[in-house]
């Protein structure tokens, strides 16, 4: 057996996967988020613990025999969150989470300086890291004068669960401190916020042996004491090894609250000004990138809360059938916007509104603008080098088959819906684990799900939805003059 944990923003899960990589049970344990200021998103590591502990002893009640096979461990957590640790291990202040925005004036100053797209690939956005701590260092010098290691979430339930201080590839490039193209810390980053190597994390890969299950949680839990922890991932990676998305041109389009259009790559291709992430991949010389729209099904959902409808019933008025576009335009930035334009303060619209513009018009538009939105993000990896033939749609809003079918004619490119099945990051973790225990081929481990169905582009409607796309493209620099 084999076990992957996920440190999500809303819990962890623990996902047990047996040999043939059948999915055997899980386990779950919630997180809630501090907000105490506006822009402020913070955890406390130790709710992280408690929550592990919790999913695994979900899986424990349920599966003990099943957990006592477990030969080897992966992790996959959320990205970017600053976790500051003193000399002693002890934790010095809630994590700063990938999605706390107090640093953008620290993060506009670091993606000034020309060193950070140049050896990273990527802006620096306010989510990542490195303008984290130099908050701090601004705003809590007593703090940040007693930062003695800075760990990612998922790798502060490593050192719990190792005691080692390890990361690897994926989930430190999302940090603006690691040379994404060759695969290690950059002491001249650092060394522009005010740190050195010793206060990060050794580096590995996410396939690689990155520590040993400690013997006490080993005697708790019923597990053999020095299994392997492997390396693991980021959320985006691991799930990317979960849907077996690690070969060159593989791609998925994720449907969830956010959107985000993932290519793998077996090169490193960087291209900061699209706004497109270029990170390290959890396979060894390997890479990708993605394209982020911060609001999917989140749009969808808005509109739901709006009319009073929910967004089944929404999507279910329009049938299964796809229409040209009415020419009312939806702009889905209603909180901002990733990829390409990397803009906070833009808003969303509607534009072609009339008399006739009924409900399932609004939500038409809708599901048009966000599959403009993945058509943006294609446009962004064409732009540094990334052609896509297909791609597969997870998420939430891919249970609409009208969705999909605007997607595929938007991108122009078939959309592959796989067959039922757990594929998220907690099992592409387990997928991870196994290969550090086994030394199995990650290739040959890190395998595509069957496709349920094919679902092609429209070809009589391909006219219709160019066109709908350049009326889309225009809008984004009217609105943005009147957007304060």
């Amino acid at each position: 057996m084999y076990l992957g944990l996920d440190l999500g923003t809303s819990g962890v899960k623990a996902l047990l996967i047996d040999a043939g990589q059948k999915v055997i049970g899980s386990g779950h344990g919630s997180l809630d988020v501090s907000r105490p200021h506006p822009g402020w998103s913070e955890q406390d590591p130790a709710h992280w613990i408690e929550c592990c502990e919790t999913a695994i002893a979900e899986l424990q009640a349920s599966h003990p025999r099943e957990l006592a096979a477990v030969k080897g461990i992966g992790l996959s957590g959320q990205m970017h969150g600053a976790t500051l640790l003193d000399a002693s291990d002890k934790v010095l202040r809630p994590c700063i989470l990938w999605n706390d925005t107090r640093s953008h004036v620290e993060a506009a100053a670091l993606d000034a300086d020309p060193r950070f797209r140049k050896l990273t690939g990527n802006i620096v956005f306010p989510g990542f890291t490195a303008p984290k701590l130099a908050w701090v260092k601004n705003n809590e010098p007593a703090i940040f004068a007693k930062v003695a290691r800075v760990l990612l979430p998922k790798d502060f339930l490593r050192l719990w669960l190792t005691g080692e201080h390890i990361s690897e590839m994926s989930d430190s490039a999302g940090t603006s401190w690691l040379d994404v193209g060759k695969r290690r810390w950059s002491s001249e980053l650092l060394a522009a916020t005010s740190l050195d190597e010793r206060q990060m994390p050794s580096l590995t890969e996410g396939t690689a042996k990155a520590g040993a299950l400690r013997g006490e949680l080993a005697s708790k839990w019923g597990i053999a004491a020095g299994i392997p922890v492997a390396g693991g991932a980021g959320d985006n990676a691991a799930s990317a090894c979960g849907m077996g998305t690690v070969r060159a041109g593989h791609a998925f389009v994720s449907l969830g609250t956010s959107g985000v259009l993932f290519a793998a790559n077996a090169s490193y291709l960087p291209n900061p000004e699209s706004a497109v992430h270029t990170f390290c991949h959890a396979l060894p010389a390997t890479w990708h990138q993605m394209g982020v729209i911060l609001s999917a099904t989140d749009s969808l959902n808005w509109l739901s809360e709006i009319t009073g409808r929910s967004a089944g019933d929404l999507t279910g008025e329009l049938g299964d059938t796809l229409e040209a576009p009415t020419g009312v335009t939806f702009l889905p930035y209603l909180s901002g916007e990733r990829t390409p334009h990397n803009d906070s303060a833009i808003r969303g619209s509607f534009t072609g509104l009339a008399h006739q513009s009924s409900r399932a018009a609004l939500t038409q538009a809708v599901l048009e603008g966000v599959a403009f939105a993945f058509r943006d993000s294609l446009e962004a990896l064409k732009t540094a080098g990334t052609t896509l033939t297909r791609v597969t749609a997870i998420g939430g809003g891919s249970r609409s088959r009208y969705w999909l079918k605007a997607i595929a004619t938007a991108l122009q490119v078939p959309v592959d819906l796989p067959a039922d099945g757990d594929f998220g990051a907690a099992f592409g973790a387990a997928r991870l684990g196994l290969i550090a225990a086994t030394g199995a081929d990650p290739l040959a481990v890190c395998t595509a799900p069957a496709t349920d169905v094919t679902i092609d582009p429209d070809a009589g409607l391909g006219g219709a939805f160019a066109d709908a796309y350049q009326r889309y493209r225009a809008l984004y620099p009217a609105i943005r003059s009147v957007t304060a």
